[in-house]
């Protein structure tokens, strides 16, 4: 176990401890966050192979979140994504499998872009108008099952959905919680197997980047609790934005 430690440079060490930590943040609900943590762990163990690393850290955050934020759930919202989801995984798992590690960022870069057009472009028509039709859903669900195969992405068009839903600040991390939850199990066997990502090195390396992760999950939930509704729109949409530069300039 003391071999781990010695594996990354201390810079390494520092810029995945603070990856971990923005996990924990981005699980309490400060969604958009969690593509800064995308980004550092691809600069440091490149796109695909980050992705090995940084799923049993989303299951373990995934778990404290549906804990915390359970009886927010919208189950309505959840049935509707899921089948979606995993049908992308399963398009993500194939396409993404020997893909060239340049054209990766390339396409998580661009995924990213579009994401947060999208969100201002929602903003913006500030209408109350809720999209319902199916070819949103499925839309949204696909791409979202596919970029969570590619590179733990999901998260911007989840964000996308929920905030065309209008849904209030915990009914909206309720719900994302589970969906994660449910999506990232599914993804493990895939990783694990298919894709080969996930070994006893990483999962050393996870189990020393966990107390962050723990800190930065409190932290979270410190700083959601002051956010009012109103503006957790704005902020995720920020936030979102903050990520898509970090990702397209690294």
């Amino acid at each position: 176990m003391m071999d781990i430690f010695y594996a990354y440079s201390v810079t390494n060490w520092v810029l995945i401890l603070l990856a971990a930590f923005i996990i924990g943040l981005s699980k309490a609900g400060l969604k958009g966050i969690d593509m800064m943590n995308v980004t550092i762990m691809a600069i440091v163990f490149g796109g695909k192979a980050s992705t090995g690393i940084v799923l049993p850290l989303l299951c373990v955050a995934d778990i404290f979140a549906v804990i915390y934020y359970n009886r927010h759930a919208q189950w309505p919202h959840f049935w509707k994504l899921i089948p979606w989801m995993m049908a992308g995984i399963l398009i993500g798992v194939f396409a993404g499998k020997d893909i060239n590690e340049t054209l990766f960022r390339k396409i998580m870069a661009l995924i990213i872009i579009l994401t947060v057009i999208i969100m201002i472009m929602l903003e913006v028509r500030k209408s109350d108008k809720m999209p319902d039709n199916k070819l949103f859903v499925a839309t949204t669900g696909l791409t979202a099952g596919f970029t969570t195969m590619m590179g733990n992405l999901a998260g911007a068009f989840s964000n996308i959905y929920f905030l065309a839903m209008r849904m209030p600040k915990n009914d909206f991390i309720g719900t994302a919680a589970w969906v994660f939850l449910v999506i990232n199990l599914f993804k493990l066997p895939f990783q694990v197997f298919y894709w080969k990502n996930i070994d006893l090195h990483v999962l050393q390396t996870d189990l020393v980047l966990l107390p962050a992760l723990l800190v930065g999950f409190w932290a979270g939930i410190k700083i959601v609790s002051k956010i009012k509704d109103d503006s957790y729109r704005k902020v995720v949409i920020a936030l979102t934005l903050v990520g898509a530069v970090f990702i397209f300039f690294k």
